[in-house]
């Protein structure tokens, strides 16, 4: 395990409205992830999941990032979603394969399974993961809502969980689905994003949240307590958190992260982000 006691990170590293705000004047789209990878821990690689990258794209994020940062990225949805994990073992190969300059820098693989994947399938996300090098970091985020009622198929799908060491990567929505739909980009967030309970369990050594904010940054704090809490008892227990932070359109994501890390800091001994490289494109020590 690295010396990192948390790994912070957002759902994305270009965002066009982060010009400003986070990259710095004259930032060019090819030069956003090196200046995210700058002040942030991993990053939540949502673009595999809609198409596998061309080598030398993977070539370039390698080239971008430090052996430091870490990559979660997503199976493509052509196996998790539409063939629901059946047949996939040449396709899952085929895709390692390509992204296999920076099988070193990945947090984790994620596994996210659609709503229709119900825990009757479970021997099939077992034989599944067995395709996987053992030595591969797995993470698996389920959304049917079986696995979420502390019943025998949950119970099985944990202790499956414990007993392989993967982790289970935990949703918390609450806060978005706490804001009025009074508008487009709230509406559409409400209909995308799933609502589940959140079940704070840590199956194995990095347990990912993925906390989904509210569009006021302050209201985000209450609904962050929880985990200012949980983190701390975790990280007493050896294991290293990822700690992925949404708002409904990630315009201040960046601004969401950075307030949710340092309310962390008043409770547990974490070191500085480095501070967003907006003034001049370098980052520079950020003191709280």
């Amino acid at each position: 395990m690295d010396s990192l006691p948390i790994r912070l990170g957002l759902t994305m590293w270009s965002h066009n409205q982060w010009q400003q705000s986070f990259y710095g004047k004259g930032t060019l789209p090819a030069e956003r992830l090196q200046r995210y990878a700058q002040v942030f821990h991993t990053v939540e690689g949502n673009t595999t999941f809609y198409a596998t990258p061309s080598q030398s794209t993977v070539l370039n994020w390698k080239s971008a990032t430090s052996d430091h940062f870490k990559f979660t990225f997503k199976l493509p949805q052509a196996i998790t979603h539409q063939q629901m994990l059946r047949g996939t073992q040449a396709q899952l190969k085929d895709f390692l394969q390509v992204m296999a300059p920076l099988h070193e820098r990945i947090g984790q693989w994620t596994i996210q399974l659609p709503a229709a994947f119900s825990p009757e399938y479970l021997d099939r996300l077992k034989k599944f993961c067995r395709y996987f090098p053992s030595d591969f970091p797995l993470g698996v985020e389920v959304r049917h809502p079986e696995f979420f009622v502390k019943q025998a198929a949950e119970k099985e799908f944990n202790q499956w969980l414990i007993n392989t060491g993967i982790n289970r990567i935990i949703m918390d929505s609450r806060p978005v689905f706490a804001a009025k739909a009074d508008n487009p980009v709230i509406i559409d967030a409400q209909q995308k994003k799933p609502r589940v309970p959140v079940h704070a369990i840590a199956t194995a050594n990095h347990p990912m949240i993925r906390f989904i904010g509210h569009p006021d940054l302050d209201t985000n704090l209450e609904f962050f307590q929880p985990w200012i809490s949980k983190l701390p008892t975790w990280l007493s227990q050896g294991k290293q958190p990822y700690v992925m932070i949404h708002t409904p359109d990630n315009v201040l994501a960046p601004q969401l992260a950075l307030k949710l890390y340092q309310a962390l800091q008043q409770h547990t001994s974490l070191p500085d982000l480095n501070a967003f490289p907006n003034d001049n494109g370098q980052p520079q020590l950020q003191m709280f």
